[in-house]
């Protein structure tokens, strides 16, 4: 593996959570890479583990969570030298190593803005708490010059003014904004943007989209972009990775997922975006049934009591991943004749 191109590396990534004292499995044998300056979508209905899956990969989750992984490999560039960084290995989520390399490094932008600021401090306070946190001998008025540079950058008007202000005083399309500031303040490599346009109207997620892909192109960010949104995939994506109910089912480039998509579920979820130019009366497609429930999942391809080209292989034993071409991944027994991914 070429560590200047793969900037996270994550293999066999297991998330359980101790339920009424059982263990309910529910990010499951989970595999990906991350290029360097590249954006990767994560795709699937809600409950499908995407959020669950960067929260593994940040050590955000709770007390009740088991994490286990062969590999959650961060490849952080410092100058012209690779810093290798094992954050499976990391067996305090909240000691000085793990809060050292976030937000510095590596930074999250959370689904619900509402709920991701202080409603008692002023958001220019919250944005510079990670720039003093981690630029030991910067002063506040120092803090405060690299807030307002932010600020401008992320298109917030009056930047002067609103620095002082509270979160209330801030549209949902303002919030967003400054969720982005706390994420970028420092700099990070890596930036995971769960859901980032949820409950913003369709002008403001725009906005928020093309703010979000000119911080990858102009400075090389590298984007994890958790969405069930296929229409925000199309735009952004470089790379896709589809799960359904803790597994990765088909992973692949954007022309793999949307012009040779294989598995039934990926061709599911797009059959149900809706598109310009229906005939009138026509009706969106659905998928049929709803997702199971993980504590109650039996061996064999999860999506098989919903899948229209189910078959008796696909119950009763795991269900390998076949390269149904370079890079091309797919979890479906309909691709057996090819090379199975160790």
């Amino acid at each position: 593996m070429d560590t200047r191109e793969i900037i996270l590396d994550v293999k066999n990534l297991n998330t359980s959570f101790i339920s009424d004292q059982k263990e309910i499995k529910i990010v499951k044998d989970v595999s990906f890479q991350l290029k360097r300056g590249k954006t990767l979508a994560v795709v699937g209905e809600s409950g499908c583990g995407k959020s669950v899956t960067m929260n593994s990969i940040m050590r955000f989750t709770g007390k009740n969570a088991i994490v286990k992984a062969d590999n959650i490999q961060y490849n952080a560039l410092r100058g012209d030298k690779i810093e290798e960084y094992h954050l499976e290995q990391i067996d305090k989520p909240n000691g000085a190593k793990m809060r050292a390399l976030r937000g510095a490094d590596l930074s999250m932008v959370f689904q619900d803005p509402m709920s991701s600021l202080n409603p008692v401090y002023k958001v220019g306070d919250q944005v510079a708490e990670g720039l003093l946190q981690h630029n030991k001998g910067m002063t506040k008025a120092q803090a405060r010059e690299k807030v307002l540079t932010m600020f401008k950058k992320l298109g917030i008007p009056d930047p002067e003014e609103r620095i002082n202000c509270y979160p209330h005083q801030f549209s949902g399309g303002m919030k967003q904004r400054v969720v982005i500031a706390i994420a970028m303040i420092c700099n990070p490599e890596l930036i995971i943007c769960d859901e980032p346009t949820t409950a913003l109207d369709v002008t403001i997620q725009a906005q928020i989209m093309d703010l979000l892909k000119e911080l990858q192109v102009k400075e090389g960010k590298s984007i994890i972009l958790i969405t069930h949104n296929m229409g925000l995939v199309a735009e952004m994506a470089d790379e896709v990775c589809v799960m359904y109910m803790g597994r990765v089912v088909e992973f692949g480039s954007l022309e793999d997922i949307f012009d040779r998509t294989s598995h039934p579920y990926t061709k599911a979820l797009l059959r149900s975006v809706p598109v310009l130019g229906l005939a009138n009366g026509q009706k969106l497609e659905t998928i049929p049934g709803s997702t199971p429930n993980p504590a109650d999942l039996k061996a064999g391809c999860e999506f098989a009591d919903r899948c229209p080209e189910c078959t008796d292989k696909c119950r009763g034993k795991a269900i390998p991943t076949y390269e149904v071409s370079k890079g091309h991944l797919v979890r479906c027994v309909k691709y057996d004749t090819y090379p199975e991914v160790k």
